[in-house]
Order: C-alpha cells, then sequence, then structure tokens
C-alpha cells in the first residue's frame, strides 16, 4: 500500500512538472490593440501635380479637381449632335489599382444620356486611360487598389 501511495505521488508530480519544462510551456500570444480600418487610406492616390500637398484632404481635393479637368478637356473635343437639350449629372465610378492605373467601373446616367449619347461610355473610357500618370493610395505604406465616385455634369444644347 505504501509502495503505491508512493508510486501515485511520483506520477502525479511528474505529471505536474511537465508544465515547467521549457518545451511544454505554453506560449502567450501577444494581444493586438491595433484596429485597421479598411475603408479608408492614408495617402489618397495622386497626380504628380499634387505630390506636393502633405495634407489629405487638400491632396484628394487636387487630385479630383485634376481628374476632372483632365475628363472635361477630353471631352471637349468632340462635337455631338443632339435631339433635345441635355442638363444632367453623371456618376462614373473609377477604379484606381496598386500600380496606379485607372479603369472605368461603371458608369450612371439616365436613359436620355444614354439614348441621345452613346458613345460616352467609350469616349468616357478613352479618357480615363489617357488621365495623366498617377500614384496609387497607401495604407500603412503598401500601395493599395481604390474606387472613386466621380459626378459629372453634363451641359449640351
Amino acid at each position: 500500500m505504501r509502495l503505491r501511495s508512493l508510486f501515485l505521488i511520483l506520477v502525479l508530480s511528474t505529471l505536474y512538472s511537465c508544465d515547467k519544462i521549457t518545451g511544454f510551456q505554453k506560449q502567450e500570444i501577444p494581444v493586438l490593440d491595433t484596429i485597421v480600418d479598411f475603408s479608408s487610406v492614408d495617402t489618397s492616390p495622386s497626380f504628380s501635380d499634387c505630390d506636393s500637398i502633405i495634407e489629405k484632404e487638400p491632396k484628394t481635393r487636387c487630385f479630383r479637381n485634376t481628374i476632372h479637368k483632365s475628363i472635361a478637356k477630353q471631352l471637349q473635343e468632340y462635337t455631338f449632335e443632339l435631339d433635345t437639350v441635355i442638363d444632367e449629372e453623371i456618376n462614373v465610378f473609377i477604379k484606381i489599382d496598386a500600380k496606379g492605373m485607372p479603369i472605368l467601373v461603371q458608369m450612371e446616367t439616365s436613359n436620355a444620356v444614354t439614348v441621345q449619347l452613346p458613345q460616352l461610355d467609350s469616349l468616357l473610357r478613352t479618357a480615363i486611360e489617357n488621365l495623366p500618370k498617377m500614384y496609387p493610395a497607401i495604407k500603412r505604406g503598401i500601395p493599395v487598389e481604390t474606387q472613386y465616385q466621380l459626378p459629372i455634369k453634363i451641359q449640351l444644347e
């Protein structure tokens, strides 16, 4: 009986000491208190003209203004024949990939614009492809893909 008790104590102490051996210690995982917001970027995409601006909001405004001016300049080179006057705003969705390449994703227009200007989609694609070289958005030091919605006012008589 004494031998059994001694054997039981020896086995229990061995099992208890197993977690004290370095090979069997549980690794504690550090708790991260950082929350990453994937709905915004640290630095907006930019053109070389806007690259000297440091603050986020003015840099974003410069980016949008440069896109608007470039697209407007290219669309003004074309003449359109219309049946009725068009004075509408269309929404253009542009994706800028991690390499800074712009792509027309979608264009939201009314039926009147689609019927009277069926070539507008291809003209916008060409205008977006011909945008000046741009730098991609940056999130935590890594270039990322972003998408922008640009309202474009169309006034034709």
